[in-house]
């Protein structure tokens, strides 16, 4: 019997590009310097850190026009309030 071993990749962490302080303004709004992405999701930690991770959003245009018209359709009704009642999801929760 042959064994294929593979190689383990090395996990390569994160280094420090740029490193400034930012203090909030009265509305409690920082400014950053020199992203390369428009749009980030923040997770705020139990610790007090926060973690900004760059998202991409899909472009309009590469959605098809089929789901594109659904989409269209679903927002209408939901506007005329023509939706259904909420939906219990506990019974799929894991304890």
């Amino acid at each position: 019997m042959n064994a294929v071993l593979e190689r383990k990749r090395r996990q390569r962490t994160p280094t420090i590009v740029a490193e400034y302080d930012a203090a909030a303004d009265a509305k409690r709004r920082i400014s950053l310097r020199s992203t390369k992405s428009k749009y980030f999701r923040v997770s705020v930690l139990s610790d007090g850190t926060v973690l900004l991770q760059p998202q991409v959003l899909v472009r309009r245009d590469s959605i098809s026009p089929r789901v594109m018209k659904m989409i269209d359709a679903a927002a209408e009704n939901l506007k005329k309030g023509q939706a259904s009642p909420p939906i219990d999801l506990r019974p799929f929760q894991e304890d």
